[in-house]
């Protein structure tokens, strides 16, 4: 069985066979997993009415419990987006009406995002119908090797840097 990404590494190895290109099918392989992976999510969301942004960040704050609520700054680094990036991501949040927008009465610098009762039952509405779609888009691999490449992908993110917000 090969992959398109087998094509290119063969395409290196005839152009420069004095370069090990393995390390390129890895990577290779994680990138058009993703793009494929989020072209399968959009899809998903975009029958539903959503946007994968939308979802996410609506996602975000039901995870984050009763209230639902969290400050701009907690979902643009939740999100790794910018805080101009996330501006205008609430904004249409709001002019959806699945948000809503204040300033924190604690921290008058701080802005409050919260789960309108529309917002809630919209991700809740998608929640199960999501996961059942990330099961099928990993349908290829076992479930003892999807847990085999969720701890190898955990371990090469913490190598790479990536940790939780707030973690030391």
């Amino acid at each position: 069985m090969v992959d398109s990404v087998d094509r290119v590494l063969d395409q290196w190895q005839a152009e420069r066979p004095d370069l090990d290109p393995s390390p390129m099918g890895v990577v290779g392989r994680i990138q058009r997993a993703s793009r494929l992976l989020e072209r399968g999510l959009s899809e998903h969301f975009a029958a539903r009415g959503l946007q994968l942004w939308e979802f996410d960040i609506l996602a975000t704050l039901l995870r984050s419990g009763a209230p639902y609520r969290l400050t701009a700054g907690d979902l643009a680094s939740t999100s790794m987006i910018t805080s101009g990036a996330i501006t205008n991501r609430i904004d249409r949040l709001v002019a959806r009406s699945l948000v809503t927008r204040e300033t924190d009465p604690a921290n008058r610098r701080s802005v409050l995002i919260s789960l309108t009762d529309q917002g809630r039952d919209l991700v809740d509405q998608a929640m199960s119908d999501h996961v059942a779609n990330e099961a099928r888009l990993i349908a290829s691999l076992s479930p003892s090797e999807q847990e085999h490449v969720a701890k190898l992908l955990r371990t090469m993110l913490i190598a790479l840097g990536d940790v939780p917000p707030g973690a030391p």
